[in-house]
């Protein structure tokens, strides 16, 4: 996940393109994980909002984040290869920081809500009790979840650059090891295992509160 999201590039590719190709790419990679990771796990936010739900065992977890991390070092590390010296480091090595003109506390903010906003996402198109009502949601589920990644992109790209997944974050910030990739890490640890948290307390709470009326 080590695509570059620079002030340069969005405007050479544009928000919406860099926002399309996320989205698209995590559709396409849940739908082919998921029967592999029980649903898809390829951001430590979203398994860290189901270990939370009891939707998986903690060593499956800690074995889960691990590898995700692994495999976005690698990933940033390939996109370094393949890009020039130059155009690697004016584009930042796709690291997420908070850009000009925004606090740490936006940035934070930012990182929060969007990622409530995927890992919701993932609990109601992953739900078993909507399943049972609903038998085209398996099917559809990495439908939403790749347009909620694009949704979301499209509303802090600005802000932060779009963090949401902590392993591709940590991924880029090792790869270009400056110290504008460190400066802001611990918010895109910290902001997205709150919005996570708090999509899981809410989904779990409030929304599996409500009784299942089952279609006569």
């Amino acid at each position: 996940m080590g695509v570059v999201k620079s002030d340069d590039k969005c405007a050479t590719v544009g928000i919406q393109g860099i926002a399309w190709a996320f989205g698209g790419m995590i559709f396409a990679l849940v739908y082919c994980t998921a029967g592999i990771s029980a649903g898809g796990h390829i951001n430590p936010a979203v398994t860290f909002g189901l270990l939370l739900a009891r939707k998986l065992s903690l060593t499956r977890a800690i074995f889960y984040m691990i590898m995700q991390c692994l495999g976005a070092i690698c990933g940033a590390g390939v996109v370094k290869g393949f890009e020039k010296a130059s155009t690697f480091g004016r584009l930042g090595g796709g690291a997420n920081f908070v850009k000009h003109g925004y606090t740490k506390g936006d940035g934070l903010g930012a990182e929060i809500v969007g990622t409530f906003v995927l890992v919701y996402t993932v609990f109601s198109a992953t739900d078993a009790k909507r399943n049972a009502r609903d038998s085209h949601v398996p099917i559809l589920a990495p439908l939403p979840i790749g347009f909620a990644v694009f949704l979301v992109h499209l509303a802090t790209i600005p802000i932060t650059g779009t963090g949401i997944n902590p392993a591709r974050s940590l991924g880029a910030a090792i790869i270009y090891d400056k110290d504008q990739s460190w400066d802001d890490h611990w918010i895109f640890w910290v902001g997205p295992f709150i919005g996570a948290a708090l999509a899981a307390l809410y989904h779990q709470i409030v929304i599996r509160a409500i009784p299942f009326k089952p279609r006569a």
